[in-house]
């Protein structure tokens, strides 16, 4: 029998299995370890609004009928919330799926399409499953944005500029006047989108959403947001998409599967919403935590780089994929940078306190293993 992988484009066989990272079951099974600390997902260790408990004490019409399929309730709701019209907003099974709707829609074999480096890989995977080419933007040597080479990327015109902001594994960040030069040098053909999955946690004036900055500019733009991280909904896979108009809005609705979110994660969503102290509540307490599980890294020589996500990438000087499994025989999860010229870094998410201790325990056992050649 012909080898069936055969059958498949070489653009998908090129790409390699995204990390999705261990489950506490498998870590359980394979480690023999009971406390485990789960921070490789960046999820919300406070997990969803106590509205959600509410919610669903009987969900048997939400599971029994097919969804909304354009989600038009949750539309509005967040439509109203941006001060944009509901055919401008598109929901996905997460922000991912609309990642893939947009290259799907705009990406031809050939297209270019820039983007921030160390990169989410979802950005790179679809674009080359279109057959486009991947033009990246590397962060400087101090880990932050290189604004001079993001701009000569944007003068060479690649069908669509798409990137994270708060950047996505590195932490750092657009500060409102670089967006707005960014935004004033791009060119009409080229389709901006911009990935704020982690802007809940960039408040501040050294941040600003592209969403208010892009209106009516007369370039098309997408700006993805996501109920994972902040909103902790990360299980009921749900997110959306801002559109600079309505019409390109509904070319992305084409290429999207019809039932893309399900009714209880739509629901969600909504309750969610309704419940915006849990939202500040836990910004907060990941901003508070992130702070000191930066300046405790600092204080044993780690060097991690500047972040306004729920998380911290930090150079540990070794093989990061060398210590992540070391720190899995702690009971830690942690999510090794595998990109080319990065495998010395790992993603941190912020948990709870409690776990962020045990990750620095651990981290600090784990220490003895080698050379420590991140001390500085």
């Amino acid at each position: 029998m012909a080898d069936p992988s055969s059958l498949i484009r070489e653009e998908i066989r090129s790409i390699q299995p995204y990390n999705a990272g261990l489950t506490l079951e498998e870590v359980r099974a394979t480690y023999q370890v009971e406390t485990i600390a789960k921070l490789g997902s960046n999820e919300n260790p406070l997990g969803p609004s106590p509205a959600l408990r509410r919610l669903f004490s009987d969900i048997g019409e939400l599971a029994r009928l097919y969804p909304d399929p354009q989600g038009r309730a949750l539309c509005t709701r967040l439509a109203t919330s941006f001060g944009v019209d509901s055919r401008q907003v598109i929901l996905g099974n997460g922000s991912e799926d609309l990642i893939g709707v947009i290259c799907r829609s705009v990406v031809r074999p050939g297209d270019t399409v820039a983007t921030l480096y160390p990169s989410f890989p979802l950005h790179e995977d679809y674009t080359a499953l279109m057959g486009g080419r991947i033009e990246r933007v590397p962060v400087t040597q101090d880990l932050t944005i290189d604004m001079a080479a993001l701009l000569a990327a944007v003068a060479r015109k690649p069908r669509m500029l798409m990137f994270s902001n708060p950047m996505n594994p590195v932490g750092c960040w657009l500060t409102p006047d670089d967006l707005a030069e960014l935004i004033a040098a791009l060119d009409a053909q080229t389709l901006l989108v911009v990935d704020e999955a982690y802007a809940e946690y960039a408040a501040g004036d050294e941040y600003a959403s592209a969403i208010g900055m892009l209106k009516g500019k007369g370039i098309p733009w997408v700006v993805l947001r996501t109920f994972s991280k902040a909103y902790g909904l990360a299980g009921l896979r749900i997110g959306y998409g801002i559109v600079s108009d309505g019409g390109l809005c509904d070319f992305f609705n084409r290429a999207r599967t019809p039932f893309n979110t399900n009714a209880i994660a739509q629901a969600s969503a909504a309750a969610a919403l309704d419940d915006p102290d849990h939202l500040v509540q836990s910004v907060n307490a990941a901003i508070e935590e992130r702070e000191r599980m930066k300046t405790a890294l600092a204080t044993t020589g780690y060097r991690s780089a500047p972040s306004k996500g729920n998380f911290l990438f930090v150079d540990v000087g070794q093989s990061a994929t060398d210590l992540a499994a070391a720190l899995l025989e702690r009971g830690v999860i942690v999510k090794p940078w595998k990109q080319p010229g990065f495998e010395r870094f790992i993603r941190v998410s912020i948990g709870t306190r409690e776990e962020n201790d045990h990750f620095l325990r651990a981290l600090r056992d784990a220490e003895g293993m080698g050379e420590t050649p991140h001390r500085r």
